[in-house]
């Protein structure tokens, strides 16, 4: 399964922590790549990048508000404020 797989799968605790794992291993799978000169997946590679674009993702949005996200549990929406902290500039 895929990163985006696990992140539609999130619907509580167990899938969140399912999604959380599931996001390390792709930040690791991306170094060792980069490592070996392909171009980084994730956009955000320092923590400070990470937290910034995951925020500005959420206050551009409304935390998802804008993207259908309003009715989606807490579990969803904070999975995807970390995925965006992956891929949002």
């Amino acid at each position: 399964m895929g990163i985006e797989e696990y992140l539609q799968a999130v619907c509580d605790e167990q899938s969140f922590m399912a999604f959380v794992d599931a996001l390390v291993q792709d930040r690791l799978q991306d170094a060792a790549a980069a490592a070996q000169g392909q171009p980084p997946a994730w956009e955000n590679l320092s923590i400070t990048d990470f937290l910034e674009g995951a925020n500005a993702w959420a206050r551009a949005t409304g935390v998802g508000a804008s993207q259908g996200l309003a009715e989606a549990s807490p579990w969803q929406r904070f999975a995807v404020f970390l995925y965006c902290g992956k891929i949002y500039e």
